[in-house]
């Protein structure tokens, strides 16, 4: 690609970009596209972006700009053109001073630390609910376990009864029918 094919934007970020990690997705993003220029945080929430490429690979690196997700909140996005001027050979992150830069890295960790934690202490509230109602479902199963052991139970006395019950009755038969003449005794066994 030729020189005359590239162009420069500065690109002002309005919205909730600083102690998101705003400015690491947007290096690793131009890195991915091969872009050169830098990112800075610039006022209190907002901040800027310089970048050379091609046209059209800096509409798509603008556009994911425009959709990326959150925690990181943009309200508007300004991007003007101006002349190429080759001077960067790499992607990088301008950063402030040391101290403010940590400070702000610190404070960003703690926040999304709290959050983590509040989310695993409604996640262990959720698991709390299912182990519930596991136990519950459980408990269920025994008392149907136990209920079709009682029908068990139940059926085989009932069955034993009518059975004995039966073979009585099948032995009067014979005896009578023996009596009667209609069997001999040898015949039976």
């Amino acid at each position: 690609m030729s020189d005359s094919d590239k162009k420069q934007y500065h690109i002002c970020v309005k919205g909730k970009v600083q102690r998101v990690w705003f400015r690491d997705k947007i290096e690793d993003l131009a890195d991915d596209l091969g872009l050169t220029g830098y990112v800075q945080n610039q006022s209190a929430k907002d901040g800027v972006i310089v970048v050379e490429s091609e046209d059209e690979i800096i509409t798509h690196f603008v556009s994911f700009i425009r959709n990326i997700p959150p925690p990181i909140k943009i309200k508007s996005i300004d991007v003007s053109e101006r002349p190429y001027s080759g001077t960067f050979s790499e992607f990088t992150i301008i950063r402030g001073e040391m101290m403010e830069e940590l400070s702000e890295r610190f404070d960003s960790a703690i926040y999304y630390l709290n959050n983590i934690d509040i989310k695993q202490d409604k996640m262990l509230g959720k698991q709390d609910q299912m182990v519930e109602k596991q136990n519950t479902v459980i408990g269920l199963q025994i008392e149907t376990l136990n209920e079709i052991k009682g029908v068990r139970k139940d059926f085989q006395k009932t069955f034993t009864e009518e059975l004995i019950e039966i073979r009585g009755e099948i032995r009067e038969l014979r005896t009578a029918m023996i009596q009667a003449g209609y069997l001999k005794k040898a015949d039976v066994q």
